[in-house]
């Protein structure tokens, strides 16, 4: 190891861009007199092998260049240790870098990182539940959920990637309200229970996922609290309506939508419901949520 700083890249992100602007990052790197070491991945396993070995290997700073599944499985092999993380955001949808106020241009990021100073930022640890015992954890970093929302990330992930933004996702939510049967949840924020029929509840560290739906537009990603939202049943002409609404500032007050603020939630639900966090399929409900504070560190040119 001769340099301090690894870029990790995950060359196909946002349909090769971040595979095209590397040697863009590098030169823009190399005229700062920053000494910076690539690697590339060939598939998520690999990017989660590189990313482990890197932060145990010494290096001070790791950068993913790519997008946000990329620093999602970057933070996940940094999760308890000390490195300092970056993040160039070349992908689809580039929600978490919104979150962080990182600049979407690469080179413009670039200069940020360069500019900027380590911030630490909470993380969402996951606890799947069974038979009244914690089975397994993980962990995201912006936004997630259970429902209706998780098959959208399904489906944008699966039948719609080829589209383009924010369109693959509300192609998955449409195409998976047709048949979706709203569940019926039984939900704990802090000690406070709430319990009724909902297509989908959405747990959130940042203000937006599926590449631009402001599902808590007050969210902040360094506060120590989560923001749940929680949607009831509602025909599919007013999903409709809501759609330019949560695209354009997520200022919904309806009486389907009913939100939350917390550091723990705990859902319970009628049939297992699909759980996502940062766009992937983490598993199945029952499930809590919970609040990390100051989990890893970022480096950013401002407090979120």
């Amino acid at each position: 190891m001769t340099a301090e700083t690894l870029i990790i890249v995950n060359p196909v992100a946002g349909g090769g861009r971040a595979g095209r602007m590397q040697p863009t990052v590098a030169r823009y790197f190399s005229d700062h007199a920053c000494s910076v070491d690539f690697t590339s991945s060939k598939s998520t396993d690999d990017f989660r092998k590189i990313a482990t070995e890197a932060v145990a290997s010494g290096y001070r700073y790791v950068i993913a260049l790519g997008g946000d599944g990329t620093f999602h499985h970057l933070v996940e092999a940094a999760f308890g240790s000390s490195v300092i993380l970056g993040f160039l955001p070349a992908g689809n949808g580039n929600d978490i870098a919104e979150g962080l106020d990182i600049p979407r241009d690469l080179v413009e990021a670039a200069h940020a990182f360069l500019q900027g100073h380590p911030r630490a930022i909470d993380v969402v640890r996951v606890n799947f539940i069974a038979e009244g015992a914690t089975s397994r954890t993980a962990i995201f970093i912006g936004a997630g959920g259970l429902g209706l929302d998780a098959e959208a990330a399904q489906l944008a992930n699966t039948r719609f990637h080829a589209w383009p933004g924010v369109t693959r996702y509300i192609a998955g939510a449409l195409w998976a309200r047709q048949k979706f049967q709203s569940i019926e949840l039984d939900a704990t924020m802090d000690g406070e229970s709430w319990g009724g029929r909902v297509l989908f509840a959405a747990v959130a560290n940042a203000p937006s996922y599926g590449s631009g739906v402001r599902i808590a537009p007050s969210a902040k990603m360094d506060d120590g609290w989560l923001e749940v939202t929680l949607v009831q049943e509602m025909p599919l002409t007013r999903l409709l309506e809501a759609i330019p609404i949560v695209l354009r500032s997520g200022d919904i007050r309806w009486p389907e939508l009913r939100r939350y603020r917390c550091r723990r939630v705990s859902f319970k639900t009628d049939r297992p419901a699909l759980v996502h966090g940062d766009g992937e399929i983490l598993g199945d409900s029952p499930v809590e949520f919970e609040i990390v504070p100051r989990a890893v560190q970022v480096m950013l040119t401002r407090t979120t």
